[in-house]
């Protein structure tokens, strides 16, 4: 099969964000598997207008001149258009090939007071949300929508989102996010809890520096930046001294272990954003038995695998998790979970499966 992907970002180049890290992923697993992928996204510093990236064949457009992308699609001659998260790229694959098969997975759909959040907990100005907004939300958006062939989630908790968002009458299917599930892993002696994020307003990573002041017997590891280069050295600078807080800047899982090594020995993930879709970092850490100590409660993976923090209470939520070793059994029941529903072959079979369906294979 030609499969072409559709994204804002690919996770290269210096744009590295979910979206990005499932479509990178997704079409590098259905490359191994002798599949013809290419993505289209918008070009960032430094990417050509055409580069190889893990066996996929990535065209890049100007980012301020989208319409462009109308010819890579036509060029690409793909059997599926699968737009991972619905924008007017999706609705410019249409144009251009209408009659080929389109698919959505539904990965953050926001509503409009998600909108406000994001407008409020901007990453870099309240310009650029302004702009995805515009890009990725406007009408015919929802258009493209309903004229998909195929439409999913990454998570059931974003069915009714979804459902709601775009009017829709039938209910997405699940889609899910392929991610390795390691067959051995072996945890920290000491107690060790990370934080896997950027550093951006939204997502809140004082309350995580803040929360190391409070356990100075427990290490603390933060990988992450800020997108905001001023708030980056703020934060680096304001929390610097804490003796049991490691600040390991953007570590990029396609090129080095060190994210997985952190997973590994963690025994809890904390995520402090105000509002998310589903993490990837949840599903990877919960791979790795890690608990999850979260505002948000995606799919109940806080709620079941961890704890639900309802109140901005995390210390509480943190001493819970730590006595008795409850961190470990909860872990360990995420652990299973996501070994049953997101593994990594089992997730690509499902990709599989939903477009040789589409295409009558």
């Amino acid at each position: 099969m030609k499969i072409c992907l559709l994204c804002t970002e690919i996770f290269a180049w210096g744009k590295y964000g979910g979206f990005g890290r499932a479509t990178r992923i997704i079409g590098r697993e259905l490359a191994i598997r002798g599949h013809e992928v290419s993505a289209v996204v918008p070009r960032r510093k430094g990417q050509a207008d055409f580069e190889m990236l893990d066996g996929i064949k990535v065209f890049g457009f100007p980012i301020y001149n989208p319409l462009k992308a109308q010819a890579l699609f036509k060029k690409n001659d793909a059997d599926i258009y699968h737009s991972e998260e619905p924008s007017f790229l999706t609705c410019l694959a249409q144009k251009a090939m209408p009659e080929k098969k389109h698919v959505v997975t539904f990965r953050d759909p926001r509503l409009w007071k998600d909108w406000k959040i994001e407008y409020r907990g901007y990453s870099v100005s309240k310009l650029q949300v302004v702009c995805n907004y515009l890009f990725e939300d406007r009408l015919f958006v929802t258009r493209a929508v309903h004229k998909c062939h195929g439409r999913f989630c990454a998570a059931r908790s974003l069915v009714p989102v979804a459902v709601k968002k775009y009017g829709l009458e039938d209910v997405p299917g699940f889609l899910p996010t392929p991610v390795r599930v390691p067959e051995y892993i072996e945890k920290s002696t000491i107690p060790l809890v990370c934080f896997v994020s950027r550093f951006n307003r939204r997502k809140r990573p004082e309350i995580f520096f803040e929360l190391a002041r409070k356990f100075p017997g427990v290490r603390f590891v933060a990988a992450g930046k800020a997108l905001d280069r001023r708030r980056d050295a703020m934060l680096r600078e304001k929390y610097r001294n804490i003796s049991n807080l490691d600040m390991s800047g953007f570590l990029n899982q396609f090129d080095d272990t060190s994210i997985g090594e952190i997973y590994e020995k963690s025994w809890v993930l904390v995520n402090t954003a105000s509002r998310e879709g589903l993490p990837n970092a949840f599903i990877e850490a919960a791979a790795n038995g890690c608990a999850i100590l979260s505002h948000v409660n995606p799919d109940g993976f806080s709620q079941n695998y961890g704890y639900h923090v309802k109140d901005d209470n995390f210390e509480k939520g943190l001493r819970r998790l730590l006595a008795d070793d409850r961190w470990r059994e909860l872990g360990e029941k995420g652990r299973q979970y996501v070994e049953q529903h997101f593994e990594l072959e089992k997730a690509v079979d499902a990709h599989v499966r939903e477009y040789e369906k589409l295409l009558g294979i």
